[in-house]
């Protein structure tokens, strides 16, 4: 029903950048939220930056100053800017859309999950 579908993820030196793109795509009235979560090996899933509907957003203490969070609404797209990254930040980065509710129903609506892109952060 949707498909949420990450680009952008890679291999980058240390101080790098790097650009995360997600599109959602399917019979979508609404997204309440857009957001990207993260999981390095042996570690939990965790978020790094999300935006509503309203356009307001809040991140990690760990990205705070270095990664920016944006959304085209018409295109049910999300962004993830990320500059001076750290080897830290190297993770497998998950969109996330959440409470999307389809054309023809009510809400609430559910929750989604990309299949996730990987990012290297590695000299």
């Amino acid at each position: 029903q949707v498909q949420l579908v990450e680009s952008g993820g890679g291999l980058v030196q240390p101080g790098g950048s790097l650009r995360l793109s997600c599109a959602a795509s399917g019979s979508i009235f609404s997204i309440y939220a857009m957001g990207w979560y993260r999981q390095a090996p042996g570690k939990q899933r965790e978020l790094v930056a999300r935006i509503t509907v309203g356009l307001s957003t809040n991140y990690a203490n760990s990205v705070k100053g270095r990664f920016t969070i944006s959304r085209d609404t018409a295109r049910n797209t999300v962004y993830l800017q990320m500059s001076s990254l750290k080897p830290e930040d190297t993770a497998v980065y998950y969109c996330n859309a959440a409470n999307v509710v389809l054309r023809g129903t009510f809400p609430p609506g559910n929750d989604y999950w990309g299949q996730g892109t990987q990012v290297t952060v590695s000299s």
